[in-house]
């Protein structure tokens, strides 16, 4: 991949991917990201991935599942573990502007490609296959926790069953292969 590069959910939010780099504990993706007021992923959880953001303009509120919204502003940082539920959304009126970090990159920066390119084509969701898929491949990576259990536990499996036969996937024939740890 050449850096930087920018994907845009086409619903205003884009990131753009600046690199990989390595500290002391590892390698990690960095990028900058932009928001507009009331953007930004629902609740989620990287599995196997820490994640960080510094609030360079704007004022970004998050949430850890089952805690209080918090907010920070410009120069303040906030950092995510591994397996850590979260949100985060811009709570200001004006464009919010992030930098930002996943640790270890895995596969983070395909799935959030394809996640957004399908959000870009279907006016804002990701379409019902690819969703299926990258859920499927990558839920030992990453889980969308707003779509309800049951939602995640038996009806994707079906659709992802039904994208194989019909198909869909060809388009991912190149995809890495899942982190397994």
């Amino acid at each position: 991949m050449t850096y930087p590069y920018t994907i845009d959910n086409g619903q205003g939010e884009s990131l753009t991917f600046t690199g990989i780099t390595r500290g002391p504990e590892g390698e990690r993706i960095e990028a900058s990201g932009r928001a507009a007021p009331g953007n930004g992923p629902p609740m989620h959880v990287h599995h196997l991935q820490a994640e960080g953001v510094r609030v360079v303009t704007g004022r970004v509120g998050y949430q850890i599942l089952g805690g209080e919204p918090r907010f920070a502003g410009p120069g303040e940082e906030i950092h995510w573990p591994a397996g850590t539920a979260h949100k985060w959304w811009n709570a200001g009126t004006d464009e919010l502007l992030l930098s930002g970090w996943c640790s270890p990159p895995d596969n983070f920066e395909f799935y959030i490609s394809t996640l957004f390119a399908s959000a870009k084509a279907n006016g804002g969701r990701p379409g019902l296959f690819d969703g299926a898929f990258l859920m499927t491949r990558y839920g030992n990576e990453f889980e969308m926790l707003e779509i309800p259990v049951v939602v995640r536990r038996a009806v994707i499996p079906v659709v992802y069953v039904l994208g194989k036969v019909l198909g869909k996937y060809r388009k991912f024939a190149g995809a890495p292969e899942p982190v397994e740890r």
